[in-house]
C-alpha cells in the first residue's frame, strides 16, 4: 500500500511504537565519553588533524554565530522596509496540502525547532559551561533527529514531483520571489517556488546525511571501522569529516530554516494557515504561484 494511502491512526501507531525503541538507543552515554576516548585513539595528529582542529576552534562557532545573527536582522531590516504581503481570504480558497501530508511537515518543522537550538548548545558547550545541560541538548538533539527521520520518506513521497526545479525558478530567483517589492505581480512559480524548492533538496537531502553523520558520531566510541574503510580512512579520520560535513550542512540548514520561517511567518501575512487547515486562498496563488494557478484554470480545477 503507498505511504501516500495509509491512514493516519496506523502510521501514528507506527510512530509512537518505535518511538521508546529509537530514543532509548539515542540517549544512551557509552562510558567511554570524556577523555578516556580521546586517550583511547592512537595517534591523534596525524591525518588532517590540523585542520579539522583550526575549524572547530577558530571558524566553526564564528560562522554560526554570524548565521544566527545577520540572517535574522537582515528580515528584520526587510519587514521595516517592505513589510509583509497581504492579500484577500475571502474569496475562493484551494487545497494545497492535505492532512497527512501537513501531519508529516509538522513533525519535520518540530524536529528543526528542536535540533538548531540544541545544535548551537552543542557547537557553544564550552561558553554555556558544558555539563548536564550541554548533555541533556545532546540527547535532546538526537531525539529531534528521529523524529525528523520519520517525517523525511512521506515528504519525499508526498512532494517530490513538485520539486523538480523549472525555468520559472530561474525567473524567480532572479526576481527575488518578488519578495524586494511591495508591489502584487503575478509571480512566475509553480506550486512551490524556488526557493521552497532549494529548501526541500537541502533540508532532505542535506538531512540525511546529517544523520548519518550525527550517528557516527554520536557512536564514536563503537567500533566504525566497517564505515572507515569504504573510504580508506582510520576511524578517527572518519569521525573528524563527520564533523565538518556535519557542521556545514548545519550552517546552510540554519540559514534556510531562518529564511523559510520568516517567509511563511512574516514575509506572506496568513502564509501559516495553509500548513494548519490546507488551504490558500486563490488570491494569493494567483500572484505568489501564477503559474500553476494559470495550469489549475486551464484542467478546470478553479
Amino acid at each position: 500500500m503507498a505511504i501516500g494511502k495509509l491512514p493516519l491512526k496506523r502510521l501514528t501507531a507506527l510512530a509512537i511504537a518505535l518511538f521508546p525503541m529509537f530514543a532509548l538507543a539515542a540517549t544512551f552515554d557509552h562510558p567511554l565519553y570524556g577523555v578516556a576516548s580521546i586517550e583511547s585513539v592512537p595517534k591523534y595528529d596525524e591525518g588532517f588533524a590540523g585542520l579539522f582542529v583550526w575549524l572547530q576552534e577558530e571558524v566553526f562557532w564564528k560562522l554560526f554565530l554570524a548565521i544566527a545573527v545577520l540572517t535574522p536582522l537582515a528580515f528584520a531590516g526587510h519587514y521595516a522596509l517592505i513589510g509583509a504581503k497581504r492579500f484577500s481570504h475571502e474569496g475562493k480558497k484551494i487545497l494545497v496540502f492535505g492532512l497527512i501530508a501537513r501531519v508529516f511537515h509538522w513533525l519535520a518543522a518540530i524536529s528543526f525547532i528542536i535540533l538548531i537550538p540544541t545544535g548551537f548548545a552543542m557547537i557553544f558547550g564550552e561558553t554555556l559551561g558544558g555539563g548536564a545541560f550541554v548533555r541533556f541538548c545532546k540527547n535532546m538533539h538526537a531525539i529531534a533527529t528521529i523524529i525528523f527521520a520519520i517525517s523525511v520518506l512521506p515528504i519525499v513521497v508526498f512532494w517530490i514531483k513538485d520539486m523538480f526545479f523549472h525555468t520559472d525558478d530561474i525567473k524567480w530567483i532572479l526576481i527575488g520571489g518578488g519578495y524586494l517589492s511591495k508591489e502584487k505581480k503575478p509571480v512566475p512559480a509553480g506550486k512551490f517556488n524556488g526557493g521552497q524548492k532549494a529548501w526541500f533538496w537541502l533540508a532532505i537531502f542535506g538531512g540525511i546525511i546529517m544523520i548519518i553523520t550525527g550517528a557516527l558520531m554520536y557512536f564514536l566510541n563503537y567500533d566504525l571501522s566497517p564505515f572507515a574503510s569504504l573510504l580508506g580512512l582510520t576511524q578517527i579520520e572518519l569521525l573528524r569529516l563527520a564533523a565538518i560535513v556535519h557542521n556545514f550542512l548545519g550552517m546552510a540548514i540554519t540559514a534556510l530554516f531562518i529564511v523559510h520561517l520568516y517567509m511563511s511567518v512574516f514575509a506572506i501575512k496568513g502564509s501559516l494557515d495553509s500548513m494548519i487547515d490546507g488551504y490558500k486562498s486563490e488570491d494569493e496563488i494567483s500572484v505568489l504561484h501564477s503559474s500553476w494557478y494559470k495550469k489549475l484554470k486551464a484542467g478546470g480545477k478553479i
